[in-house]
């Protein structure tokens, strides 16, 4: 009879279960009030004095093996049904996951890279530490130029001859030593200025410069090209050419846009004239093509300029140019719907 309860201990742990009834009739099996425990503990009382001690050890070993083994079976098949649960229910609904958004500086940057590749300008980009040739000189701005006050300039003072660049005219002038024309290209980047901070200005802010250099070009292809410009952007079609001066255009002109005045916003931003300035532009210098290594008398080419952040500030109706470098997320989070 031992020998019997032996095996039943054996049968006992190395049974396994792939259902909760086939544990529940396991269960029955040894621990039901007619399971093979309460019979074999009924039989106690015929077994010989000299084996009662050794009986009733296997049997409690037995009644242990089959209570541990039905809680482990019960806690395997829990565990199983919550993965299954978690990985193979398809109905379930699905986790939130929070939806970023895109910077509205990155959105005007990339829906202006966009409209100018459609007429074939490709992206340049180049080294937001600049040195005094590429950001000055090559420009047609040598030393002690007077123009050179037109923009307050954030020097290394380890080094005088090294400076964060003020436009990206210089990533041009780069483009134009290492590249043959024809060459048509857009520089949007960061630049910086010292000056202060306010509502309307930055230290630092964003810009995306043009050039265009090939053979027989002319002021009136750089009309054309900005025509374009403005009437994509914008939906006006309405410009305006005002002679200015650039040191390293000439002649040089300011693009205004005709805005309108069909609302309170627009004679305010206008100035009550509905006319808003926008760019800046001309045809560039003979000087800078020679100092890029460009022959001046067989190849022309015009080049504009324009702020990222003052156009994201027109199109979103921002009040604010400050709110474009503090990353509140309440304030980013309105452009969810523009990416």
């Amino acid at each position: 009879m031992i020998d019997r309860l032996k095996e039943l201990i054996g049968e006992a742990e190395a049974f396994k279960a792939q259902s909760k009834e086939e544990v529940e009739a396991f269960r029955i099996k040894f621990l039901g009030k007619k399971g093979l425990l309460n019979q074999y503990f009924a039989e106690f009382k015929n077994v010989p004095n000299e084996l009662k001690k050794e009986f009733g050890q296997t049997i409690n070993k037995l009644k242990t093996s089959a209570q541990e083994k039905v809680e482990a079976l019960k806690q395997e098949l829990e565990n199983n049904e919550q993965d299954k649960g978690h990985h193979d229910d398809l109905s379930r609904p699905g986790e939130p996951i929070e939806i970023g958004s895109r910077h509205p500086i990155s959105i005007v940057k990339n829906q202006i890279i966009d409209i100018f590749s459609r007429i074939g300008f490709n992206v340049s980009e180049g080294p937001e530490i600049e040195d005094d040739w590429h950001n000055f000189t090559a420009l047609n701005l040598p030393e002690y130029h007077p123009a050179r006050d037109m923009q307050d300039t954030f020097f290394i003072q380890t080094n005088p001859d090294i400076l964060l660049r003020t436009h990206t005219s210089s990533v041009q002038v780069r483009y134009m030593e290492n590249n043959k024309p024809p060459i048509r290209t857009i520089s949007p980047g960061r630049v910086y200025r010292n000056e202060a901070i306010s509502a309307r200005s930055h230290c630092f802010f964003h810009q995306v410069e043009g050039l265009y250099i090939d053979k027989n070009v002319s002021f009136a292809d750089l009309k054309q090209t900005l025509q374009y410009f403005t009437t994509e952007m914008f939906g006006k079609s309405k410009i305006r050419l005002r002679p200015s001066y650039f040191p390293f255009t000439e002649p040089s002109a300011e693009v205004d846009v005709y805005w309108g005045l069909e609302s309170e916003i627009d004679y305010r931003i206008t100035k009550g004239t509905g006319w808003l300035e926008i760019m800046g532009c001309g045809m560039v210098d003979p000087n800078v093509l020679e100092n890029c290594g460009i022959n001046s008398e067989t190849y022309s080419g015009f080049a504009f300029g324009m702020g990222i952040d003052r156009i994201a500030m027109l199109l979103h109706q921002i009040g604010d140019i400050r709110v474009l470098s503090e990353n509140d997320v309440r304030f980013l989070e309105q452009f969810k719907s523009a990416l």
